[in-house]
C-alpha cells in the first residue's frame, strides 16, 4: 500500500478514451491484474464500493507508486 497506509490512485482506460479512476487497496489491484488476463467481466471492490467493468473495453490502468511524495516533487 502506499505510504500512510491509505489506498492508491488508479485510472482504468476503456476503448473510446473513458477514464476511471479510483482508490483501490493493494489487494483489489492485484485481483484486477489477474483478471486482465482472463477477460470477461470483473468486480473491483474500491473505497466507495463495488464497480463492475467489462476487461475486454480495458486500454490500460495506471497505479500511483507506492513511496511517500511530500511537496511538489
Amino acid at each position: 500500500m502506499p505510504a500512510g497506509g491509505g489506498a492508491r490512485r488508479v485510472s482504468i482506460g476503456f476503448q473510446g478514451g473513458q477514464v476511471l479512476a479510483l482508490r483501490l487497496a493493494d489487494k483489489p489491484l492485484e485481483k484486477l491484474y489477474e483478471a486482465l488476463e482472463k477477460g470477461g467481466w470483473h468486480v473491483i471492490e474500491a473505497e466507495d464500493g463495488p464497480v463492475r467493468i467489462y476487461l475486454a473495453q480495458v486500454v490500460y490502468v495506471s497505479a500511483e507508486a507506492d513511496e511517500a511524495h511530500v511537496g511538489f516533487g
